[in-house]
């Protein structure tokens, strides 16, 4: 499957401001693209979980939100980056309740439910790099 990106925006998550930034991005992008409330409330909340994540465990990275399409389809992709520590036990930060950041462990677990496309490549001392995407049912 090609994915065509019809537009990108490409923001630095550096403050809770930031944080609310992607999330109305992604809500703008996903209302656009013609996902339904339910989808919309999924990936805006996929984009406010995975900020917050570049922040309490980075400081600092950057998020995209992008307008995609690809078989007569058409969706949300999100990326988040960060060169930050990396996540030493990718497996148990997936399975959820686990944090090193004195959270509840739910974000990258509960994104990854929330979304129809989860990817994340990490490794310790190399940052993390998460892509979501989120497709319009029809």
């Amino acid at each position: 499957m090609t994915i065509r990106v019809l537009n990108r925006d490409e923001m630095a998550v550096e403050t809770e401001h930031d944080v609310v930034t992607v999330r109305r991005k992604a809500q703008a992008v996903a209302h656009g693209r013609g996902l339904s409330t339910f989808a919309i409330a999924a990936i805006t909340t996929a984009a406010s979980e995975l900020a917050r994540n570049v922040l309490a465990h980075a400081r600092r990275g950057t998020a995209s939100v992008e307008a995609v399409a690809a078989d007569g389809r058409s969706g949300v992709r999100m990326v988040f980056r960060d060169d930050g520590p990396g996540i030493a036990d990718l497996p148990r930060a997936l399975a959820g309740g686990y944090s090193t950041a004195r959270s509840l462990g739910l974000g990258l677990s509960g994104s990854r439910r929330l979304v129809d496309e989860f990817e994340i490549e990490t490794a310790p001392g190399k940052g993390t790099v998460v892509t979501v995407i989120k497709w319009a049912r029809f």
